[in-house]
């Protein structure tokens, strides 16, 4: 189960074009499917508490098998977009199915392809590391590679990372702070890196510098290929991509935080520094994504051969649960708030 459970986020591109071939108000199919069906069969579908020893991990990470799955989802990714900028500007489809099918499109480009585009993004391979500057680049959020790479895992939990929810903070005051504080910050390590190897901020090799300039090019290519809606369908199903990334992002570190040292710096990132989510199918979805704590202490990792970790504040729900809850804030803190004080009480007691 654990090899083809992972054909399972290829459904979701699959699921907006079928939306689309059944017409009407079937346009929503996307995210009906994934924010109220997938959140209550992932409560029933039980826990994974896979944890794989030394050679466990070496036989995961040889296999080709993993790696193919992730290709194939950013070929579904790409076909995907394509498809709809073809659709919006050649089918006659009422506004409110126009919507729904763009939405469709912004979830499996927030929920599957930027899940890729993350993973890769942490690989050492040049292959792997341009096809997750395409998808993000596809999603109008190229700076993210810069930002979460080199700064989300030096400071996560941390009131410097900007993609670190506070404790009683919504999601609605986190959204704008770590969306404009995230491109600020890669812009200025980029600067640094440049200035420091002599070519300066305003390089051609400065990837901030392609991130504003590559996705009006993109949306001028698509509408003069399509036609203008198709410009349009682009920049609304990124944005729909990274307010779903972003509130992901809310979900995984929410009201933790690193002990500040005497000498100023934090303690060693470690399991306490990020939310758990062993709900299988949310693992196979996201591609193990929800295994975070793993993630954030062994971020080279692959996907497959990450482990749950149970001494980790665990989420009550899969992550699609999670971003129905953060969305009504009173709810959110009514729920959270305690699971987490109860994981500070066994923590203390563990210690």
């Amino acid at each position: 189960m654990n090899r083809y459970g992972f054909l399972m986020p290829l459904s979701l591109p699959a699921l907006a074009v079928l939306g689309y071939s059944l017409g009407g108000a079937w346009n929503f199919l996307t995210p009906v499917y994934s924010f109220a069906l997938l959140p209550a069969v992932d409560l029933l579908s039980g826990h994974n508490p896979f944890r794989p020893g030394p050679s466990e991990i070496a036989y995961l990470e040889r296999s080709v098998w993993y790696r193919v799955l992730l290709y194939l989802g950013a070929a579904a990714h790409f076909a995907l977009l394509l498809f709809g900028a073809w659709a919006v500007t050649h089918a006659a489809l009422p506004a409110y199915a126009l919507w729904g099918f763009v939405l469709s499109v912004g979830t499996v480009s927030g929920s599957f392809g930027i899940v890729i585009a993350h993973e890769l993004g942490h690989r050492m391979k040049s292959l792997d590391k341009l096809v997750s500057r395409a998808i993000l680049t596809s999603v109008c959020y190229l700076h993210y590679f810069v930002e979460h790479n080199r700064g989300h895992h030096s400071r996560v939990a941390t009131e410097a990372d900007p993609a670190s929810a506070r404790y009683g903070e919504s999601v609605y005051a986190f959204l704008p702070r770590c969306i404009s504080g995230s491109f600020t910050h890669a812009w200025l390590l980029e600067k640094k890196r440049l200035v420091k190897s002599g070519c300066g901020p305003w390089h051609w090799s400065n990837p901030m510098l392609w991130s504003v300039v590559l996705p009006p090019a993109i949306a001028a290519a698509l509408a003069y290929g399509f036609g203008p809606a198709a410009a349009v369908y682009f920049f609304v199903q990124a944005a729909v991509a990274v307010l779903l990334l972003e509130t992901v992002d809310y979900i995984e570190h929410y009201g933790l935080s690193r002990r500040r040292l005497a000498d100023g710096g934090y303690e060693k990132v470690s399991v306490a520094h990020s939310w758990n989510a062993s709900q299988r199918l949310s693992s196979f979805y996201l591609f193990n994504l929800t295994r975070h704590p793993h993630h954030h202490i062994q971020s080279q990792r692959q996907y497959q051969a990450l482990a749950n970790e149970p001494n980790s504040p665990q989420m009550p729900a899969g992550y699609a649960g999670m971003i129905l809850l953060a969305l009504l804030p009173p709810l959110w803190r009514s729920v959270v708030h305690p699971c987490l004080e109860r994981w500070r009480a066994g923590a203390a007691v563990r210690s």
